[in-house]
């Protein structure tokens, strides 16, 4: 091209990098902050609910697995042999003659309640023939909501 054609040539137009404005973010940063607002109160309640529908499943395979080791050995296990009766052969009398190889839970230790704390067993109970039952969020006895007792008793 010559001088003079390109003199007569039109400019290109410039390509614009485009991007987003300040206040279109902000826009972003606001809606994103109302639905965090609607939302997550919702989403933050459920984790206890979640965890309450755990702890009354695992009690009711935990029952099971007593109901069967009773019907084995004609009588649940003592306080003193606890929950591990169900996963290793009693030491401590009553021995338990019939007790079924391999244990009477599919895992190979007593699970923990969904808040990490030992369920607790008693034979007799107090409020059945035997209580299995976990104190709750808190690990303690009383509380109301995620912190009260969630007991065999209640299933």
């Amino acid at each position: 091209m010559t001088p003079v054609q390109q003199a007569h040539r039109s400019p290109l137009p410039a390509r614009r990098a485009r991007g987003f404005t300040l206040i279109e973010i902000m826009v972003v940063i606001t809606i994103l902050g109302i639905l965090a607002a609607l939302i997550v109160p919702r989403v933050v309640g459920r984790t206890d609910d979640a965890r309450i529908a755990a702890a009354k499943q695992d009690i009711a395979q935990i029952m099971g697995a007593l109901k069967l080791y009773r019907l084995d050995n004609s009588r649940y296990p003592t306080t003193e042999q606890g929950l591990r009766a169900l996963i290793e052969r009693p030491t401590a009398e009553p021995l338990a003659n019939n007790w079924k190889q391999g244990g009477y839970l599919e895992r190979s230790s007593v699970p923990k309640d969904p808040w990490g704390h030992e369920y607790q067993y008693l034979s007799p109970g107090l409020r059945g023939e035997i209580d299995v039952f976990s104190f709750g969020r808190d690990g303690q006895s009383g509380g109301e909501g995620p912190d009260a007792e969630i007991g065999s008793w209640s299933l």
